[in-house]
């Protein structure tokens, strides 16, 4: 494992550990993703700024709305790192009403699609993402009737935005998905078989992509640092548009999960092994493109960021959701 990969690996345990005492009412794992995000830009955990994001959130929504909701930390945390977060604060909640005119239903998965058009599209095409977005999801939910949901809003958008163009895209994603659906086992959910195949049509994969994603999945399980589990599934995606050497990325992976493994706050009673493995692939992946002699074309290498960050929000809501559900039974 090289420094720089070290370096990143414990400024993310470090400011997980920072933030740990803050928001304690609020889900761990979209603090962590918060900690993720601030060490994905190089930068250690701002607590007060966070904090500040987040009651001026509160002052501008009411109080039952989605934004205070599981991934109110995480929207805080990223409008911190913003220039003029109250600007983008107002674009993201004008996204927001937006998105539910098209027929969005209100979510913390619509916050984070919101947030996503705001910080990535100029104001006058607003409008035009949102109704593009739902074209996207129209699109997908009629090609893969069964498995498209609400988990899929951030990726509707992020193809909306792509320029992309939705009949196409969304055969290609059809495609990739009944390719794919044969590789992994049922049990994964093909749900997250959806995720990474929407993943591979963002980064504009070619069947070369697919076969060495599937390569370097072999390695893995050989390997023991099994990424084809449910959470985990989609960084295949990522790893198969970057195209990374197997037998190295294996070896930064292992070393990776186990240097977080040992920090304060991840160990084994704190974070699942597919939740750290995540986060391990997350920062390999900052790192490797962020090397100038890294091959990938810069349009991957600028969405490269934004895949990661859909990809973890996926999860925590995924699992928010379903431990919600579960305490409810009881």
């Amino acid at each position: 494992m090289n420094n720089q990969l070290q370096a990143k690996l414990q400024l993310f345990a470090d400011n997980n550990q920072n933030l740990k005492g803050d928001f304690i009412w609020h889900d761990p794992m979209a603090k962590r993703l918060a900690a993720l995000t601030y060490a994905l830009e190089g930068k250690k955990i701002n607590s007060e700024a966070i904090k500040e994001c987040h009651r001026m959130i509160k002052d501008d929504v009411g109080p039952f709305s989605t934004f205070r909701g599981n991934m109110a930390v995480y929207i805080a945390a990223t409008l911190s790192l913003q220039e003029s977060p109250r600007e983008l604060l107002t674009h993201t909640l004008e996204v927001y009403d937006l998105l539910k005119q098209e027929g969005f239903w209100a979510s913390d998965y619509l916050v984070v699609t919101a947030y996503e058009i705001a910080t990535n599209t100029n104001p006058d095409k607003f409008a035009y993402i949102a109704e593009r977005s739902m074209e996207f999801y129209r699109e997908m939910k009629a090609n893969i009737r069964f498995h498209i949901g609400q988990d899929d809003y951030i990726f509707a958008a992020m193809l909306a935005m792509s320029g992309i163009d939705v009949h196409d895209g969304a055969l290609k994603m059809r495609h990739l998905f009944s390719q794919l659906k044969s590789e992994f086992s049922a049990f994964i959910g093909r749900s997250s078989i959806v995720t990474l195949s929407q993943m591979l049509v963002l980064g504009q994969s070619t069947d070369q992509c697919v076969e060495h994603l599937l390569k370097l999945n072999k390695v893995l399980r050989k390997r023991k640092a099994r990424l084809d589990k449910s959470y985990t599934l989609p960084s295949l995606g990522i790893l198969g548009i970057l195209a990374v050497d197997k037998n190295a990325f294996a070896n930064d992976l292992i070393s990776a999960r186990d240097y977080l493994r040992e920090q304060k706050g991840l160990g084994n009673w704190s974070v699942t092994t597919q939740e750290l493995l995540l986060y391990a692939v997350s920062l390999i992946a900052n790192v490797y493109t962020g090397d100038a002699n890294n091959s990938m074309q810069a349009s991957v290498t600028t969405s490269i960021t934004n895949l990661i960050i859909a990809q973890q929000v996926a999860m925590i809501v995924a699992i928010s959701v379903a431990t919600t559900a579960a305490a409810s039974s009881c």
